[in-house]
């Protein structure tokens, strides 16, 4: 889990009933492959957002595939991608980056720094074969950026699909997510809402790999999703990239798919067992509980929720 070289991106508010932060008036730019709207490319849309604003931008994507690396700095705050094909999987940003030489979160696909970004009804992938051309992790998605919210999206790639990074907050919700190894990972703070996680290695692997770290009371809350894979028997919950992962699973769905006398493994010299994981009323026949399970009791459930983990301390609630 080595991270590579950063390169600085930005995000506005005004997305899915999100009012303006202030009277500068909102922008909503236009991308078309086809050469039909303003810009061709997405990345040729966020370099003409204005810098430090403090109003929403929209990036209205037209349905097409976009081969391209696309980076949103820092100073580029509250920007929304917003798909217009007739579901995610008609708008594509894609690129097929390998660690091996661009760096982990040089890989990405689509690397957003900026706060308040917003995404919906597109698809992100990173569609470099591991299998083909060596084991090395090509992210779909890196968010940086607080506060980001996905919604409707599909994130695609192997090992390290989507990344939640310089402990970020972000609310993921009604989306699919896909990978081999380690595909949701990071230090940040993340809630998965109704989504639908696919593990499409045949031999498995784990899901997640948090780096929470010891002194950060919350990692990733995987809420009221579906977990499924390629294979029976074979597909872990996680395992802690850094000593102090935090990761609960609650109320979800898990298949025939969840390695059920051990769904949890060790990283390197990172126990599992001294990790913060934890499970919490989940149904399937992957759902066993047993003693390398550990449940929460409805009582410690209670601080366990999609609000308390995103609400930081200014409250944030994008639910």
């Amino acid at each position: 889990m080595t991270l590579g070289l950063t390169v600085l991106v930005a995000v506005p508010a005004t997305f899915l009933g999100i009012a303006a932060l202030s009277s500068e008036a909102a922008t909503t730019l236009t991308v078309a492959a086809d050469g039909t709207a303003t810009y061709k490319t997405v990345q040729a849309a966020v370099n003409a957002v204005a810098t430090n604003s403090t109003s929403r931008t929209t990036i209205t994507i037209k349905a097409g595939t976009y081969r391209e690396s696309v980076v949103i700095p820092s100073n580029k705050p509250y920007i929304t991608f917003q798909g217009l094909g007739a579901d995610a999987s008609k708008t594509v940003i894609v690129n097929n980056k390998p660690a091996s030489t661009a760096g982990t979160t040089g890989s990405a696909t689509v690397y957003v720094q900026a706060k308040e970004f917003q995404a919906t009804n597109l698809t992100f992938t990173n569609d470099y074969d591991e299998a083909a051309n060596g084991s090395s992790q090509a992210l779909a998605l890196a968010l940086y950026g607080d506060k980001a919210v996905i919604k409707n999206a599909y994130m695609r790639a192997d090992q390290d699909t989507l990344l939640i990074y310089n402990s970020a907050r972000a609310y993921i919700k009604a989306s699919y997510i896909e990978g081999t190894v380690d595909f949701i990972y990071g230090n940040g703070q993340a809630v998965f809402d109704s989504c639908k996680i696919y593990e499409k290695r045949t031999t498995g692997g784990p899901i997640t790999a948090a780096n929470t770290p010891a002194t950060q009371t919350y990692g990733f809350l995987i809420y009221q999703s579906t977990i499924t894979g390629a294979t029976n028997n074979t597909t872990q919950l996680g395992r802690p990239w850094g000593q102090g992962a935090q990761v609960v699973y609650r109320e979800s769905s898990l298949s025939a798919t969840i390695a059920t006398a051990q769904p949890w493994i060790n990283m390197s010299t990172n126990t599992w067992q001294n990790a913060r994981f934890y499970e919490y009323k989940n149904t399937g026949s992957g759902a066993t509980v047993n003693s390398n399970r550990k449940q929460l009791t409805d009582a410690q459930a209670a601080n366990y929720t999609p609000q308390k983990y995103l609400a930081g301390t200014d409250g944030w609630n994008p639910l």
